[in-house]
């Protein structure tokens, strides 16, 4: 099995420590994983912006970069979701690796703490991580599933699991008074639930509430559900 390691642009610049995760989880489980050094952005930000000329040399160099692997994955639901429908679904997150192609059922790590798991949109509703309230089906959680192989995690979730945390790309930057009272009335969930720590698959939903909490002095520590599931490798 040969697998290409996509770090997204804001994991690259300001969460160097989940990519590095990433690629020790995959080391730890045997498969060969490899980081073409020359990648880019996916094209996400742009064309989210309504730019979509402006993104489409970043995807074309995307589809060549990683045209020879089997797989791809990324410790990012958002940018997977926008990257997936252009690689005929060898693309996945790599909590959704982990679980639906690999079915790993075993880790070595240890991780003492309570976490509340964030459910970014992107990871409900377009690559089924856990199950959005509104389609009325029965409860799953990949992430969860995952945490509960590393010993000493106690796993929580907070009200209303799949609401939205506000901040949603572009729309922080413009609608971002809206976007921080979402913030805020999603980290007083988490941090009813009596969680140590926030985790998640999106660092861009992390960052964001992180970014509420410490204006506002929360005593809750963030941290990618990547991290927890590497720890000790």
């Amino acid at each position: 099995m040969k697998v290409g390691l996509f770090i997204p642009c804001y994991v690259n610049a300001v969460y160097p420590e989940v990519g590095v995760a990433s690629y020790k989880l995959f080391d730890y489980l045997g498969i060969e994983i490899n980081y073409p050094l020359n990648q880019t952005c996916c094209g996400q930000p742009m064309a989210n912006a309504g730019f979509e000329q402006k993104a489409i040399p970043m995807i074309k160099h995307f589809d060549e970069l990683f045209e020879s692997y089997e797989y791809v994955v990324a410790p990012s639901a958002s940018c997977v979701a926008f990257v997936k429908p252009r690689t005929n679904g060898k693309i996945y997150e790599v909590c959704e690796f982990l679980h639906d192609i690999l079915k790993v059922n075993k880790l070595p790590g240890k991780f003492p703490h309570k976490v509340s798991v964030h459910n970014s949109c992107h990871g409900v509703r377009e690559l089924h991580l856990s199950s959005p309230s509104e389609l009325n089906i029965p409860r799953y959680s990949k992430i969860k599933n995952l945490l509960t192989l590393i010993e000493g995690v106690e796993v929580f979730e907070p009200e209303k699991a799949d609401e939205c945390c506000g901040f949603g790309g572009m729309f922080s930057i413009e609608e971002p008074s809206v976007s921080v009272c979402m913030g805020q009335d999603k980290l007083a969930n988490h941090i009813a639930t009596g969680a140590e720590y926030v985790t998640g698959a999106d660092s861009s939903c992390l960052m964001h509430l992180q970014g509420v909490a410490r204006r506002e002095k929360q005593p809750i520590e963030f941290i990618h559900v990547v991290q927890i599931l590497a720890a000790g490798l």
